[in-house]
């Protein structure tokens, strides 16, 4: 039974892989491609949707949880619906841009019908709030963070790596599943971008790893802040960025390259080098969050705010040095 989990989990990289080839054919041929802009890191014209590829493969993992576990058969199917729905609206946008209110009335939805499976999982009130927030929030959020090659991926892989070995079986599949998924897709798109992820993958991956977060609320004893700290660095640049943009004014929706990983290219560093700092930084975040994962709930509480604090100092100077060169 392990070789048969092995090899099921290998061939969903290699699905994975696939599809991202596949991918890559179809929006060559239909011209599908982001051009270069003042609003953004790259400097080629390079095809988009190659995140079509990350969500069949989630897609087609959660089929076989259904056929494994027939009694989840249920829950898995409803999370699965969230993850059409994000990526297939955002397969729409990458094909036929739509408004931004539009996209996040779907995003609501989705994070709606997680929230529900939390609450009928015997969440708190409480966590199903949390959920509804942290959901609609990550799609968005990944949305903005995928804007240089490999970045999205990478700390999606970064997610699933820390939860993964906090989450009792059968559970921690969901986030291998994951991973392994995203690793299929980051050979085509880093260190140099053959393939952009699109709307229909960062969105899906917000929402993936909100459904692995989920999971973690609810089979694990961990405190909430705490399970933040492995996406912490994707949500203190895009946290951040957003509020300084709300509060001078600035039309907080729109595209921008106000992200400190995105000045950061802009100071001459390039894709390869800023997504690495985030690795690393992803490392950094999952050790904490591993290390300190079996404390009391208020000592968990009090390393997630301290931890995060640490990050916002370091945005800060990041943001001031990058903008001062």
């Amino acid at each position: 039974m392990p070789w048969l989990v092995m090899g099921a989990l290998l061939g969903l990289a290699l699905l994975s892989a696939g599809l991202t080839w596949a991918a890559r054919g179809y929006a060559l041929r239909r011209q599908l491609l982001d051009q270069p802009g003042e609003r953004r890191s790259h400097s080629v014209a390079t095809p988009r949707g190659g995140g079509i590829a990350i969500v069949i493969s989630l897609l087609v993992a959660a089929g076989a949880a259904m056929w494994a576990w027939p009694d989840a058969a249920g829950s898995v199917l409803i999370a699965s619906l969230g993850l059409v729905l994000v990526a297939g609206i955002g397969w729409w946008d990458d094909h036929r841009p739509l408004p931004a209110v539009r996209r996040l009335c779907v995003h609501v939805v989705a994070a709606a019908l997680l929230a529900g499976l939390v609450k009928l999982h015997g969440g708190s009130w409480l966590l199903a709030a949390l959920v509804l927030f942290f959901t609609t929030s990550l799609i968005n959020i990944w949305n903005f963070m995928d804007g240089i090659n490999g970045i999205a991926s990478s700390q999606a892989v970064i997610a699933a790596l820390g939860l993964a070995p906090v989450l009792p079986w059968p559970y921690s599949l969901a986030a291998i599943a994951l991973g392994l998924a995203c690793l299929g897709f980051l050979p085509f798109n880093f260190p140099k971008a053959k393939i952009f992820m699109g709307d229909v993958g960062s969105g899906a991956l917000g929402y993936a790893v909100s459904v692995v977060l989920a999971i973690a609320s609810l089979k694990t004893n961990i405190q909430w802040m705490l399970l933040l700290v492995p996406i912490s660095p994707f949500l203190v640049d895009a946290g951040f960025t957003l509020l300084a943009r709300m509060l001078s004014g600035q039309r907080w929706m729109e595209p921008h390259t106000q992200h400190v990983y995105q000045r950061a290219v802009q100071a001459g560093a390039s894709h390869a080098q800023v997504t690495g700092m985030y690795f690393v930084l992803g490392l950094f975040s999952i050790t904490v969050f591993n290390v300190c994962s079996s404390l009391q709930p208020r000592w968990e509480a009090v390393v997630a705010v301290a931890w995060f604090a640490a990050l916002t100092l370091l945005w800060l100077l990041l943001r001031n040095g990058l903008r001062n060169r």
